[in-house]
């Protein structure tokens, strides 16, 4: 079997490392969202205080990594590399468009529910930055060469870096700052409580992690994607294109550490240059290895086992959006509904029930977030087997 031919799922034209890369990266984003207690958490398992990194900082842009890559393929698999008319290049820029709506629209939902007050209606979030970075990306993935993605990635990172280290902004007191990267004193929070005042992150008020200005590196972030899928397609061998993958990687580590040490420092709620370039280096790195295990090792055995064992990241993969919205408002509901006298909300039931075991606390949480996924890789698996799998 060819390269080209393996590049893809015979079933769904599907890039098999991809699917399983998505979903590695939802079974890390469900870990992480639902621990028994928040109080007791591995420091792997919660995002960096601030500066810093930690494995929770990868998932963000590990999807918005992915979006760009599946951007990309999706098109080619579709049109291949003839050239695209006005009227077909029309017609994709809408279908993206809509799809980032979508995606942006249930992100709104989710923080709807189980409020529904608009007047306190968080309007940043996770699914709506996939989206906006979507609809921002989009054209340039429609009428854009790989050259202009590439600038467009720089040129988003250098008008951010210049907003934020050199335009005096006031803070939530009135104190003007020039620079500041402090929580709530920097140019992004200044600009989300000038244009979002009311409807930020609760547990800050004042600035939000997914605000208006750091949508800019986070494009960064779906870009690189982009440009990777332009790379997997030039003429060379699978081992070859693995291994520049991964020697791109160990270099935007190096490059991402540089950034942090030299003028800004990584930071996964402000979206920072040095933050973007150093997850994506982890992205090239950890894909590059699903990419050759699963779909260019010429070992037949090797590949065929990795797939097997790879296999529930792959299934994940398959309804990965349709998965995180669903554990949401599962999680909502474990918070809201209440049984018993006196009533008590479901999760603290459930999980009481963990944690007299006798585990460790910390042990006891991690328990929680590890069955809480086992259930839903439940749900996945069942999808699967019927095949149903949800589009957005």
């Amino acid at each position: 079997m060819s390269e080209a031919q393996r590049l893809v799922s015979p079933d769904a034209r599907r890039l098999v490392s991809l699917d399983a890369f998505r979903g590695f990266t939802i079974a890390g984003m469900l870990l992480v969202n639902n621990p028994g207690d928040w109080g007791n958490l591995y420091p792997q398992l919660a995002h960096a205080e601030w500066h810093g990194w930690t494995f929770t900082d990868w998932i963000f842009p590990f999807f918005l990594f992915i979006s760009g890559l599946s951007m990309v393929l999706a098109i080619h698999a579709k049109h291949g590399d003839a050239p695209r008319d006005s009227a077909t290049n029309r017609a994709l820029l809408l279908n993206l468009w809509r799809r980032a709506g979508t995606i942006f629209l249930l992100g709104l939902f989710l923080n709807f529910v189980p409020a529904f007050d608009l007047s306190t209606l968080r309007i940043p979030g996770v699914l709506q930055r996939i989206g906006l970075c979507a609809a921002l990306a989009a054209p340039l993935v429609v009428y854009g060469s790989w050259r202009v993605q590439l600038w467009a990635l720089i040129g988003a990172c250098v008008v951010y870096t210049l907003l934020m280290l050199f335009v005096p902004v006031p803070d939530a007191n009135g104190v003007v700052h020039v620079g500041s990267l402090v929580a709530g004193q920097d140019t992004g929070a200044y600009i989300d409580r000038l244009l979002l005042s009311g409807h930020l992150w609760a547990k800050a008020k004042t600035w939000d992690p997914e605000g208006l200005l750091s949508t800019l590196p986070a494009v960064g972030s779906l870009l690189a994607g982009v440009l990777t899928a332009h790379a997997m397609r030039l003429n060379a061998t699978g081992a070859e294109k693995t291994v520049w993958m991964l020697l791109a990687g160990l270099l935007a580590l190096w490059v991402g550490q540089m950034m942090h040490s030299v003028f800004m420092p990584i930071n996964k709620s402000l979206w920072t240059p040095s933050y973007m370039v150093f997850m994506t280096g982890w992205a090239w790195i950890v894909f590059g290895a699903f990419y050759w295990l699963m779909d260019m090792c010429n070992h037949e055995a090797v590949r065929d086992r990795a797939r097997a064992w790879l296999k529930p990241f792959t299934i994940y993969g398959m309804n990965a959006i349709f998965l995180f919205a669903l554990s949401s408002l599962v999680a909502k509901a474990l918070n809201t509904i209440k049984i018993g006298e006196p009533a008590v909300a479901l999760k603290p039931w459930l999980y009481g029930g963990i944690k007299a075991i006798g585990l460790a606390p910390v042990n006891s949480s991690l328990l929680f977030a590890l069955l809480f996924n086992l259930c839903f890789f439940g749900i996945a698996v069942l999808m699967w087997r019927k095949r149903w799998f949800v589009k957005v």
